[in-house]
């Protein structure tokens, strides 16, 4: 398939397509079914089309080159840097703004709440609070699935696995939308606010890939009047690194972790990264990180400038108590139970999706097929069953007496937004005076604060309560995780993971009089260990750990957990965004090729289903070939018979290539009846009067083809697939996209076929990238305002010098060449420049290597 991937519905959702073309229409048939999802359920599939990183080095873009020199240059760094500060500042905005919204209504709604229980003094009161309780908290959920469902459903989930795919050259319909910012950053908001058990740090890392897509820019798709004329950054080249920059300081916001968030980009996106890249990155970061450090401290702690408040989520400090000399963070001898932890961590890890992975088959096959009232009414359940479980679950609490402070006289809690320390968030519920209930502890603090309490509060927290809450917080979180709202996975994961440390700890602790044990460093290693589990992440994750604890010394543990964590989980399943994202068909291409493809070369899985365009064609012929085909990009091809004896030479002023002999039209059409019985449109390729009139065959003779050019496989004895031997070669001479045809059409960009290709008008690079990154369609073309009998002349806009493969070239090789290169397609050329097929990133994605593999070993048995 060529640049755009049409899939039908399949038998599963991670398959591959390859083009099956038929006389009145493109038909896509699924070539491979992938053990991931089961054969028995069938699911729509998208559409995905690629980026194209690679840089075209046609005519116009070499004129702008030489016309602009050092000065354009350096205008364009300068914007560059500026325009880093910007998203950086801007998502640490966006981030603060989250933020202090949450803050606000869950206080208002729990402030409420609580004043109802402090007046209860009958079991009929409860129910009073609960249903109190439960009307805030779907009258909060509801907005957030309006938002998702009618608004913009890319904005469901963390929006990382979205951001993953656009990084790896993927492109996903809508992801650096304003719209989808504005109903993730407000869904989010409610959706945290509302009770479920998601976190707001993994929808920030979506957020700040819009904010870095859209601010370089300087213009507004939504916003039709918000639009500056600055003619830079005007393709996926440079977005790309703009949007990398933008999820690094989403993580920076996040997590106050600047270094970890240059990393995640590093680690889970970018295919592509240079030296400056990093510099941006890194400076982006520092900004998002210092610009929320600011407000935050200044809003909340009112000493604006002391920069006390890293980021959204922060670990307090680990220390020992003073009181406790036998105390340690860690020893040695712990590193053996750490181990056992992170095992431990990964297989919870790996239970977790498998859940997940059915219920987003279920959500996929059956509600996405229904009304949208549906989604949004499955969100309301998990929103009121949530809130039953976290209203509920205190009443098997057990009550604990407070250490160190007065007791408080009612039920009311800490609303205040500076914490006054660990015993500020401690919840009475029902207990007697001076006692505190540790499951509601748990469950009726926000995430952050719960997980503070786990890793540093002294108090106790029985084995009971914590197994319980891990085993509840476990199964609410796994069942909210894909729903119809924004939410982030990283935080409910990290509380579900230190409940599971806490509670190793105090087995050891309780039970083997394990004495030297710091309880708030197995409730972290919990948390790595199943977060680990969950996403499989190991160098980001782990300098994330790191900057949100400012611990150096607990790095050793942590790399270690994380590590045995990952390597647990992917013996049964991958991590959960990249089972998301295989469960939506996208072409992700993973790091490395697999080892099995060491055996295959580049002719093994090119695709042989080619349109061709040649460098003088008919304006209707290019009309019918757009309007027939989903191809986003064509090879440039001339004919040639097979003695290929040099006769004559036909040139232009932007190609040269050699014309065996003169064929006669009459001879082209005889030839292609006996190699073709199906006919689709109409090509002309002219040759030019005045051009080169000394050479034989200057002349303006028009040779007319009333067929389009496709090479089709031959399914051989082995059951491989070839060209045709009985076609004529076709001599390789670049590429043209659809996005560039469709803009010199716009442009009327064309000109007689007598006077010539000189008198074509020539388009500027700024007026052929004007309209990036929405491209005018075919479809929308007035075709009243076309010549269809006019000629367009190719050659200036191609591609001339794309990368291009041997057919012998083994497949690691290939693979390695388009993923650091960013590449769109690849054409696989012979030694005698003719081009015998394409590769396109489903014929390097692991399901497709793995099919042909099998296919090629059954042919041998």
């Amino acid at each position: 398939v060529l640049g755009r991937f049409k899939m039908p519905s399949c038998f599963n959702f991670n398959c591959c397509h390859r083009c099956r073309s038929s006389s009145d229409s493109e038909v896509l048939e699924p070539l491979i079914q992938q053990p991931l999802a089961s054969r028995e359920h069938s699911v729509h599939c998208k559409d995905y089309e690629s980026l194209d990183y690679d840089k075209c080095y046609n005519t116009p873009y070499r004129e702008h080159i030489k016309n602009h020199g050092k000065w354009f240059e350096t205008k364009k760094e300068i914007l560059s840097w500026v325009s880093i500060f910007i998203i950086g500042f801007c998502t640490a905005l966006v981030a603060f703004g989250i933020d202090t919204v949450i803050r606000y209504l869950t206080a208002w709604k729990l402030t409420t709440v609580t004043k109802s229980m402090g007046a209860c003094k009958h079991d009929s009161c409860i129910a009073t609070s609960l249903l109190l309780l439960a009307a805030f908290n779907l009258s909060f959920v509801f907005i957030a699935a309006l938002l998702v469902v009618y608004g913009e459903p890319l904005a469901a989930g963390s929006g990382i696995p979205e951001i993953k795919c656009y990084l790896n050259g993927v492109k996903v319909q809508n992801v650096t939308r304003l719209k989808t910012l504005f109903c993730k950053a407000v869904g989010v908001l409610f959706s945290v606010s509302g009770g479920l058990l998601v976190g707001k740090e993994g929808p920030m890392i979506h957020s700040g890939g819009v904010i870095g897509a859209g601010i370089p820019q300087f213009e507004s798709l939504t916003i039709k009047g918000l639009k500056l004329n600055i003619p830079y950054f005007r393709s996926d080249r440079d977005k790309r690194d703009f949007v990398s920059a933008g999820a690094a300081a989403g993580v920076a916001a996040a997590f106050g972790a600047p270094i970890g968030g240059v990393l995640f980009s590093l680690e889970e996106g970018c295919s592509f990264w240079n030296q400056a890249l990093t510099w941006k990155t890194l400076f982006c970061t520092m900004t998002s990180t210092f610009t929320l450090n600011f407000f935050l401290s200044g809003t909340f702690d009112h000493s604006w400038g002391s920069f006390n408040q890293n980021g959204l989520l922060t670990f307090g400090v680990f220390q020992c108590p003073p009181s406790n000399k036998n105390c340690h963070l860690w020893t040695l001898g712990d590193l053996l139970i750490f181990i056992i932890i992170g095992a431990g961590g990964g297989l919870f890890g790996m239970v977790f999706n498998a859940i997940n992975t059915k219920l987003t088959l279920f959500r996929l096959k059956y509600l996405a097929k229904k009304h949208k009232l549906f989604r949004v009414l499955e969100v309301l359940a998990v929103a009121f069953m949530t809130t039953l479980v976290v209203f509920l679950s205190p009443l098997v609490g057990k009550c604990k007496p407070i250490r160190g402070v007065s007791a408080f006289p009612n039920n009311t809690i800490t609303l205040s937004f500076k914490e006054s320390g660990q015993n500020a968030s401690l919840q009475r519920f029902l207990c007697p005076v001076g006692e505190y209930n540790d499951m509601a502890t748990l469950f009726y603090n926000g995430q952050e604060i719960a997980i503070k309490q786990l890793f540093h509060n002294n108090g106790e927290f029985s084995l009971e309560t914590l197994g319980l809450f891990f085993i509840l917080f476990f199964f609410l979180s796994c069942w909210t995780y894909g729903s119809s709202v924004p939410s982030g996975l990283f935080v409910p994961c990290i509380l579900c993971g230190a409940a599971y440390g806490r509670f190793v700890a105090s087995f050891l602790h309780n039970y083997l009089d394990i004495n030297h044990i710091y309880l708030g460093t197995f409730s972290l290693i919990g948390a790595a260990a199943f977060l680990g589990g969950v996403v499989r992440m190991t160098i980001s994750l782990t300098v994330i750990l790191i900057e949100c604890t400012n611990e150096i010394s607990l790095s050793l543990p942590i790399m270690v957990t994380l590590m045995v964590a990952k390597w647990a989980g992917d013996m049964a399943n991958h991590g959960l965004y990249d089972i998301h994202i295989f469960l939506k068909s996208v072409p992700l291409l993973e790091w490395e090729v697999p080892i099995i493809a060491k055996s295959l070369t580049a002719v093994d899985i090119m695709n042989t289903r080619l349109k061709f365009i040649f460098p003088h064609t008919r304006v209707r012929s290019i009309v019918n070939l757009l309007r027939t085909t989903a191809h986003n990009s064509f090879p440039v091809v001339t004919m040639e018979t097979v003695d290929r004896e040099p006769k004559s030479t036909l040139s232009t002023a932007n190609l040269r290539y050699r014309s065996s002999s003169h064929v006669t039209r009459m001879q082209v059409e005889r030839e292609r009846a006996r190699t073709r019985s199906q006919l689709e449109t109409e090509l002309v390729e002219v040759d030019l009067s005045d051009e080169d009139t000394s050479e034989e065959g200057s002349m303006c003779e028009k040779m007319r083809y009333e067929g389009l050019e496709e090479i089709n496989s031959n399914e051989d004895s082995n059951g491989s697939s070839g060209l045709a031997d009985n076609l004529q070669p076709m001599t390789f001479h670049g590429i043209i996209l659809r996005t560039q045809l469709t803009t010199l059409l716009k442009n009327n960009i064309y000109h007689n076929q007598y006077s010539g290709a000189s008198t074509q008008e020539v388009l500027s690079y700024e007026k052929f990238n004007e309209d990036y990154p929405r491209f005018m369609n075919i479809h929308d073309m007035n075709m009243d305002d076309l010549n269809l009998n006019e000629i367009l002349d190719v050659t200036p806009y191609m591609h001339p010098c794309p990368h291009i493969v041997h057919p012998d070239s083994p497949v690691p090789q290939v693979f390695n060449l388009f993923r650091t290169m960013g590449l769109r397609h690849l054409p696989v050329i012979n030694s005698r420049g003719e081009v015998l097929g394409w590769i396109t990133r489903h014929n390097l994605t692991h399901e497709f290597i793995e099919e042909i593999v099998k296919i090629k070993s059954n042919s041998r048995d």
